[in-house]
């Protein structure tokens, strides 16, 4: 097959455009977001189902059924360090709130070691119970650094 003297570069052009889509597309497939996972499928899991339900019950005001739930979920295995830091932050609510604030600093402490990035809120690190506990475990766990 005879080529012009204009083909072969035009071929060269589409071959290496082809390739940099190419490189592009896998480009992409390497930056794209993990798949996610249902929230049903994740309510099968029995630790997700019980911290659920704790959290279901902590906004309920059902508190000794929240606590039992979120104890619950944290000993059945919790997979994500962020939901472990959520049910500890929710134990620590609890306790503070029942004015067992040693418990309080201890799931503080227990949130932060499981998600070295947990944070309350603006809103939470006000509040007048546990903000303050809160402050001191962050303060001696980030060094001399204040939380909010």
């Amino acid at each position: 097959m005879m080529h012009s003297q204009h083909t072969v570069p035009a071929l060269r052009l589409v071959g290496a455009l082809l390739l940099s889509l190419l490189v592009a597309c896998l480009g992409a497939c390497a930056t794209s977001e993990p798949a996610t996972v249902s929230v049903a499928e994740l309510l099968q899991r029995p630790a997700e189902h019980a911290l659920a339900s704790g959290l279901r019950s902590y906004e309920d005001g059902a508190f000794d059924a929240a606590d039992h739930s979120l104890r619950d979920a944290i000993a059945k295995g919790l997979r994500d360090p962020r939901d472990i830091a959520v049910a500890r932050k929710y134990l620590a609510f609890i306790a503070c709130a029942f004015n067992r604030l040693g418990e309080c600093e201890a799931n503080f402490r227990a949130a932060f070691t499981a998600d070295p990035n947990f944070q309350l809120s603006a809103a939470e690190i006000g509040h007048p119970v546990w903000g303050p506990v809160y402050r001191q475990v962050y303060a001696s766990m980030h060094g001399a650094a204040k939380a909010n």
